[in-house]
């Protein structure tokens, strides 16, 4: 008997979900909720994911490409980590899309700092559901992701020999 999660079907799985969250991504974009340079940061491994594993299905490429997958996965996962820790001001958070401190500034250096300030922040949070927010939710989804990723390459390398 077939399994039913074999190698191919969990790369698609893993694929799936990085383009589901590109496009949730972009759908509450579309709503009014505008990305910062950090949530645009972990669109692109999600985008490679997602493409890696359309590339993997079509061209019936091998699984040693998987690994590649699980890369992308856990890169997107950690900005996520890392995204929800500057949220949550645990983290310094690059100088292009936070707040720094005033104390020490001149009037002339705080002028240009608000000047050369982005419309969207990443040290603030833009939405949450009960606490969690979509930093948080990426960051567990992408975990969850590689992990297929993981698990189609060790599939395939034990059915294969």
């Amino acid at each position: 008997m077939d399994p039913v999660l074999t190698p191919r079907r969990l790369v698609a799985l893993a694929a799936a979900g990085s383009a589901a969250v590109l496009v949730a991504a972009l759908i509450f974009q579309a709503l009014g909720f505008p990305p910062c340079d950090l949530c645009i940061l972990q669109r692109w491994p999600h985008l490679v994911a997602a493409v890696l594993g359309g590339l993997m299905l079509l061209f019936r490429l091998p699984m040693a490409f998987a690994p590649f997958g699980a890369l992308a996965a856990l890169t997107t996962g950690a900005f996520g980590i890392y995204h929800s820790g500057v949220e949550r001001h645990i983290f310094a958070g690059p100088d292009t899309c936070t707040s720094n401190p005033i104390a020490s500034l001149s009037a002339q250096d705080l002028m240009a700092q608000i000047s050369s300030a982005p419309l969207i922040r990443c040290d603030e949070i833009a939405w949450d559901l009960f606490g969690v927010t979509m930093p948080n939710l990426n960051a567990v989804f992408s975990l969850c992701f590689a992990g297929l990723w993981i698990a189609a390459f060790l599939t395939a390398r034990r059915t294969r020999g």
